[in-house]
């Protein structure tokens, strides 16, 4: 949390669980969204992340136990590659869409959320887990069709629990507890 920060036990935080993108994928990311997306309000280079769980508002005081069961999760798994399949709009979102190789982080996100679930501070989600980066935010879609960025293979090599703050000039993130993938 930031220096200074004062927050009790029962104070509610905005949470969820992400994997961080490598400092070698960031720079060439935002360098894409800057040449090929328009239309919508970019979201910025500190807060590009691959979800794994969205755990809304919680007590301040689960934080430890949430980010010991990411812990454990992280160290079980093997640390994942993901690769640039498509860009994606929703009614309020523009995405890059990921293909899993080996599905080692559809296995990393289905066994973080059953640890989530018997602690009680996640409900799985209808839809299956995607691998997604929000790249873009808009209020109308702009029914872009952009070249996907050359990245490569990416492999986070950690995963983070984060607060998000909600301001009129969007949510912003904060790394509240890291923990590196595969021990």
């Amino acid at each position: 949390m930031s220096p200074g920060a004062s927050v009790g036990a029962h104070d509610p935080l905005r949470l969820f669980c992400a994997l961080r993108l490598p400092e070698a994928v960031l720079d060439p990311l935002v360098a894409w969204q800057g040449r090929e997306l328009a239309g919508g309000r970019l979201v910025a280079r500190a807060q590009l992340h691959v979800t794994l769980a969205f755990l809304g508002s919680r007590p301040a005081g689960e934080l430890p136990a949430i980010a010991a069961e990411l812990g454990r999760a992280a160290t079980a798994a093997s640390r994942p590659v993901l690769q640039v399949t498509a860009y994606r709009e929703t009614r309020s979102v523009g995405m890059l869409v990921f293909a899993d190789v080996g599905e080692r982080a559809a296995a990393l996100a289905a066994d973080l959320h059953a640890r989530l679930e018997r602690l009680g501070v996640y409900e799985p989600e209808r839809r299956p887990w995607l691998p997604h980066v929000t790249v873009l935010r808009f209020r109308t879609r702009p029914r872009l069709r952009p070249r996907l960025p050359e990245l490569g293979d990416v492999s986070p090599s950690d995963a983070a629990v984060y607060s998000s703050v909600l301001r009129p000039s969007g949510a912003q993130y904060e790394v509240l507890e890291s923990v590196p993938l595969g021990g």
